[in-house]
């Protein structure tokens, strides 16, 4: 798939407000400092479309983006530590979730990893709570470049094994970095396999 366009559409904390269209949608989370609006803009092609902040936990809305007049991106706020107030994380936490069991638009969900770390205990929750609520998704490791060869797939093992324990199969998974446009092809090339079977 070629990204030709890529708008912004809106943000909102209401899903009720979501762009009332039938386009099939793939929404991008993650934990704070995943490299998600790194992500984004490495797949769209563009350097500014979500902005990338040395804080985590900059994106606190639902974020559309229209790409290529025929499916959305959303951007949804990270999980995890970003530095806010706890009723702020449960704000963030009811809108999240009212997104992923009330949008019907929703075709698939990437769940962004960091490749450099272990296992975290709120990434596999959070992988727990998708599959319980029979929400489609894949996984997407992020900053390969920032690991040696031999590491990365060590990790990544890891990852997979744990998963393993307690998942009949495993999800899709993509290894990416942002730096040097690792797994753009193979995302975009998914995605408009899921659009060729929607039409």
């Amino acid at each position: 798939m070629k990204i030709k366009t890529s708008e912004f559409v809106m943000s909102n904390s209401d899903v009720t407000k979501c762009p009332n269209t039938q386009l099939p949608e793939y929404a991008f989370i993650g934990r704070s400092n995943v490299g998600k609006s790194s992500l984004i803009n490495m797949l769209t092609g563009r350097k500014a479309l979500a902005k990338v902040s040395g804080k985590p936990g900059k994106t606190r809305l639902i974020n559309h983006f229209l790409i290529n007049e025929n499916w959305h991106l959303v951007d949804l706020p990270g999980y995890g530590y970003a530095k806010v107030s706890k009723q702020e994380k449960k704000t963030f936490q009811k809108y999240i979730t009212a997104y992923f069991e009330k949008r019907q638009q929703l075709v698939n969900t990437f769940i962004l990893i960091d490749s450099r770390h272990v296992p975290q205990p709120i990434d596999l929750e959070f992988l727990e709570w998708m599959g319980m609520n029979t929400i489609p998704f894949s996984i997407v490791f992020t900053k390969a470049d920032k690991l040696k060869p031999n590491v990365l797939e060590k990790n990544i093992e890891d990852y997979k094994s744990k998963l393993l324990e307690t998942w009949e199969e495993l999800p899709p998974y993509f290894v990416t970095s942002s730096a040097n446009q690792t797994g753009r092809d193979e995302i975009l090339n998914y995605i408009q396999s899921i659009n060729e079977t929607l039409v």
